[in-house]
């Protein structure tokens, strides 16, 4: 067992920090900013009428083939069950017209998912304003998709792949799939990633297409309860420390001077090439020359709610949301609502203008407040055909997390948190045989 820092205490870092202690080691998180969570935080607000309410920096959808993010959550003591609302995927939209899979039994789902999912084929029979031609042509593709494996080649795009669809399916399915789950514009996403999200979703685990909508602030979902549960085992949570420097030292590395066993980076592609570029150059420059995807979400309050947790939105330049969340419904103040534009442009007063309109046309909600623009400029890097993604390890006992560490998922809180988990299960090298970190010179040896 060896003394093991982890930097940053996003949901990464705080779920390498959870597996690094349960495998014994003695733990020490630094996180520059003033609370956890990375970005998936909650942030403090305003309403209307002055009482504060605490929102989140993103409105967060999981869903139930997160399993890796929701044993997580469960080990330090978050219940799953209550932090969060359990729905079937619901890609309605104001009209009543879309798809809408439904709820079946347990039994039933395990039975059936890797042969024909049936809540799949029941919601595609049953899409309301979908022609047969509309519904015909999802189903054929879909099972060409699931003979060939759910694998594409590297070069095609969700555009690409999703041709021989309706253009019906195309805007009212399989485009809000693709921009909600991989934040990249269909016509730029990489086909590949978006299959294996399918292919996890739909077939490969029970319950994996349904939505898990978040009943508290991301924070307490788990990067707080992780922070109580670390510190109650006696790891070390310090906020507001920005790491400066990582050097090594025989065979461990000095953080700001201080001597660690591992040292795993937690942060951000760009913050991690920072401290990487004089240990792992070419690493570095892989992390910092990644393209980023920004997510922009609106909170309005008003006298109304929704007719349902969550909505899909019509899209379009002048109506940027895809979808609306009723956070009244979701634990959260009556008529507070969240609209999320991912892949979204960088004008925060026009994106906020914008969707209030949208509100008023698509939804029939008139003189809703604004409360808070979040917009995360760099929310996601931006999922395209043959991305290169830096690897987990930069160098003996130096390691990286996160969600855009290279692997089979998209920039989501679920690939970040099974990153984490595989760095913290990463072998720990033979001290006497390992290697120098790139672009360092090997020791000297004496006569």
């Amino acid at each position: 067992m060896g003394r093991v820092a982890i930097i940053g205490g996003g949901w990464a870092g705080m779920a390498c920090a959870v597996e690094a202690v349960r495998a014994g080691h003695a733990v020490s998180v630094f996180e520059a900013a003033r609370n956890w969570g990375g970005r998936a935080r909650a942030v403090a607000a305003t309403l209307p009428d002055g009482s504060e309410v605490l929102l989140d920096n993103g409105q967060h959808i999981l869903i139930g083939a997160y399993t890796a993010s929701l044993e997580v959550m469960a080990r330090v003591g978050v219940d799953p069950r209550q932090a969060l609302q359990r729905v079937p995927l619901n890609l309605r939209f104001p009209d009543g017209t879309g798809l809408s899979l439904p709820q079946l039994p347990s039994w039933l789902d395990r039975a059936t998912r890797r042969i024909a999912p049936l809540d799949v084929l029941t919601g595609v029979l049953g899409a309301r304003g979908w022609s047969w031609q509309d519904k015909l042509s999802l189903l054929k593709t879909s099972t060409l998709w699931q003979r060939q494996g759910f694998v594409c080649a590297g070069h095609e795009t969700v555009s690409d792949l999703c041709a021989p669809l309706t253009p019906r399916v195309r805007a009212e399915l399989t485009e809000p799939l693709c921009v909600s789950a991989l934040n990249t514009p269909a016509a730029e996403a990489s086909g590949q990633v978006f299959l294996r999200v399918l292919d996890e979703a739909l077939f490969r685990t029970p319950g994996g297409s349904q939505l898990l909508l978040p009943r508290v602030d991301l924070g307490a979902l788990f990067p707080d309860a992780a922070d109580r549960w670390l510190r109650e085992r006696g790891a070390r949570t310090e906020l507001g420390r920005r790491v400066r420097t990582v050097e090594p030292d025989g065979h461990g590395w000095r953080v700001d001077g201080e001597l660690f066993d591992r040292v795993v980076l937690a942060c951000s592609p760009w913050e991690a090439a920072r401290i990487a570029v004089g240990i792992a150059p070419t690493w570095s420059a892989t992390a910092d020359g990644l393209a980023h995807e920004a997510i922009t979400t609106v909170y309005l309050h008003g006298d109304a709610g929704l007719p349902a947790p969550f909505l899909a939105l019509r899209c379009k330049p002048e109506a940027p949301a895809q979808f609306a969340f009723d956070r009244g419904r979701l634990g959260g103040p009556r008529g507070l609502l969240a609209f999320v534009i991912s892949a979204s442009g960088d004008d925060r007063e026009l994106l906020q203008r914008q969707v209030t309109l949208q509100a008023r046309e698509q939804l029939g909600l008139d003189g809703l407040r604004p409360v808070l623009t979040v917009m995360e400029r760099r929310a996601t890097f931006a999922c395209t055909p043959g991305l290169v993604r830096p690897p987990m390890q930069l160098a003996p006992q130096l390691l990286a997390c996160g969600d855009y560490i290279e692997g089979a998922y998209p920039g989501t809180i679920e690939g970040a948190v099974r990153s984490a988990i595989a760095a913290a299960a990463a072998p720990w090298n033979t001290p006497g045989r390992q290697a120098r970190p790139e672009g360092l010179p090997a020791p000297v040896q004496s006569a």
